[in-house]
């Protein structure tokens, strides 16, 4: 059977939080440094909030999820049109090399378009050369090194 993407279901949620998971401990966030289970609760909630800006696509084949997208329109101080930050995407270790995060980022780009959004972005560590090797493919590097603050 072909892969399908599609929006994320209520009912997917185990099968969510198994990608959401290990999306995170791949980033670090696992065991003790975990995210607390307020912010995966609130991200859950968010994404089937028709008042939030987030959305979600999975990809799936024959009923089980590989891969999860996670999305968000914003505006911008440079652009008429809001842009989309693509901000998680990952594909279950044993699905990578089929297609999926290329399918994912292209779902994303035809719903940024239709949403009117002229720009789809993303960032990844510099670390990341498989994901790298894909983005490298989709989508121009633009030279920007990012910088972050906790508050």
């Amino acid at each position: 059977m072909s892969m399908l993407i599609r929006p994320l279901d209520a009912d997917d949620h185990a099968a969510w939080l198994d990608l959401w998971e290990g999306y995170n401990a791949f980033y670090g966030r696992s065991g003790a440094s975990a995210l607390p289970a307020p912010i995966t609760a609130a991200l859950w909630a968010r994404l089937f909030d028709p008042a939030e800006p987030m959305h979600a696509l999975v990809a799936a084949r024959d009923g089980r999820l590989l891969g999860l997208a996670h999305y968000l329109f914003h505006r911008s101080t440079t652009r008429l049109q809001p842009v989309c930050y693509l901000q998680d995407l990952f594909t279950a270790p044993a699905a990578r090399g089929q297609g999926c995060g290329r399918a994912l980022i292209d779902a994303v780009r035809e719903a940024a378009r239709a949403a009117g959004s002229s720009r789809l972005y993303w960032q990844t560590q510099a670390t990341n050369a498989p994901a790298r090797a894909l983005y490298d493919q989709v989508a121009e590097h633009k030279g920007f090194i990012v910088y972050a603050q906790e508050l």
